[in-house]
């Protein structure tokens, strides 16, 4: 049975003090309430340790995460983070393969493999992302798109334990655009992704890797992607800027 997971991705929102206010407001909100529910915050860099302090202090039943990471350990990278950076400061996940990292920064199915391979070396827990825009959306090739994705990103991973592993999907054209696609839209690509993780790992460790749905996730449609058998749970955007509607979404999983 694998573990539902509710992660947070603040994206570039949150000062230092506005993200440490907003960790202490979650904490709050969570205390004694996430059930067996795995609980991500991934706020901007500067914040991380702002968080994790937080976190560490209040005993908050969350773990930190990353938005994103380099896959050199160290040198001349100037405004790159290494795997081991994030370690130190608390870091156990690490969102690789946003689209909008994709699209804004020209980020490569090969730089999402490099950077997998770099933090599982660390044990850190990439929750890799994937998903299509409009037009591949329309032109009725989004699960081809998306599946030809899965087997670039995973290329020679090799998955111990496949609950640290996450993959995201999260179609471009529902992200921050008040659209979302329907529980069964997403089932649809969960599916054939899960489908293809069995071809490249086998089906004992693919049906143990987690699956989340992204984009425009929100606490009154949480419940009915969770529903679906491969869908375990949610990357969220906006709705994990305020501490009352993540929550809900992660008392929502819980239940």
């Amino acid at each position: 049975m694998r573990k539902r997971m509710i992660a947070g991705n603040w994206k570039m929102n949150k000062t230092y003090t506005e993200g440490v206010v907003l960790a202490q407001e979650l904490a709050d909100e969570l205390a004694g309430k996430t059930g067996d529910v795995d609980v991500v915050v991934c706020p901007p860099a500067v914040d991380l340790k702002g968080v994790g302090t937080v976190i560490e202090q209040k005993s908050a039943p969350m773990a930190l995460g990353a938005q994103n990471v380099y896959w050199e350990e160290s040198g001349a990278y100037t405004g790159e983070t290494a795997p081991d950076m994030l370690t130190n400061v608390g870091c156990s996940y690490c969102i690789i393969g946003h689209s909008e990292r994709r699209d804004y920064f020209g980020e490569t199915d090969e730089d999402v493999n490099k950077k997998a391979k770099a933090l599982l070396a660390h044990d850190i827990v990439p929750i890799s992302c994937c998903g299509e825009s409009l037009e591949v959306r329309e032109a009725g090739k989004h699960v081809e798109f998306v599946v030809d994705q899965i087997r670039k990103d995973t290329e020679g991973l090799e998955i111990s334990d496949p609950s640290r592993y996450v993959i995201a999907y999260e179609p471009i054209w529902a992200i921050g655009t008040g659209k979302t696609a329907t529980a069964d839209d997403a089932q649809e690509v969960c599916g054939a992704i899960r489908a293809t993780l069995v071809d490249v790992f086998g089906e004992e460790t693919a049906a143990g890797i987690r699956i989340l749905y992204g984009g425009s996730a929100k606490p009154d449609n949480i419940a009915g992607f969770l529903e679906k058998e491969d869908v375990d749970g949610a990357l969220v955007g906006g709705a994990s800027l305020k501490a009352d509607s993540f929550a809900a979404m992660v008392i929502s999983a819980a239940e």
